[in-house]
C-alpha cells in the first residue's frame, strides 16, 4: 500500500521532511518505514497540491492521550524526497470528481483530502499511486 500526505510544508523544495503528529485516516495509522508516500502541499496553509513523491525513513505512532475516549490516531514520519512533481495537481485539478463511486484516482484523493479538508496521513489505492506516478 502506498500513501499520501497532505499536510503545511514550510520549505517545498527540501530534500527531507518531518511531520509530527501527523492526523491518519483511511489506513494512514499503517505507514511505516520503506512505504512510498506522495507528499501534498496543503492548500489551506498556502501550498500548491503535489510537490513530491518519497520514500518513509521512519515512522512512530503518537501515544494517545489518557482520559480521552476517542481519538484519531496520529503518526509522527520523517521521509526522503526522491522525485519532485513536474505539474501541477492540486485542489483546483480534483474539483470536478465527486462522483464518489466511479472508481477514478482523481476521485479517491478528491474523497480522501478535500471532502474534509483536514490535513491527514491518508492509504491510497495501487491504482491511485500508479496515477500520481504519471506527475513525476
Amino acid at each position: 500500500m502506498a500513501f499520501a500526505i497532505k499536510t503545511e510544508i514550510r520549505n517545498p523544495r527540501a530534500k527531507v521532511f518531518t511531520f509530527t503528529a501527523q492526523k491518519t485516516m483511511y489506513g494512514g495509522k499503517h505507514i511505516a518505514a520503506d512505504d512510498v508516500v506522495f507528499v501534498f502541499a496543503s492548500e489551506n496553509e498556502g501550498g500548491s497540491g503535489l510537490i513530491a513523491r518519497a520514500i518513509v525513513a521512519s515512522a512512530d505512532a503518537t501515544p494517545r492521550k489518557i482520559g480521552v475516549i476517542r481519538q484519531t490516531p496520529r503518526v509522527s514520519i520523517t521521509v526522503r524526497r526522491t522525485a519532485s512533481a513536474a505539474r501541477l495537481f492540486g485542489r483546483d485539478q480534483h474539483k470536478r470528481f465527486k462522483d464518489w463511486g466511479d472508481g477514478r484516482p482523481e476521485t479517491e484523493l478528491n474523497f480522501k483530502f478535500y471532502r474534509q479538508a483536514t490535513n491527514k496521513i491518508a492509504g491510497i489505492s495501487d491504482e491511485t499511486a500508479a496515477f500520481l506516478e504519471r506527475f513525476f
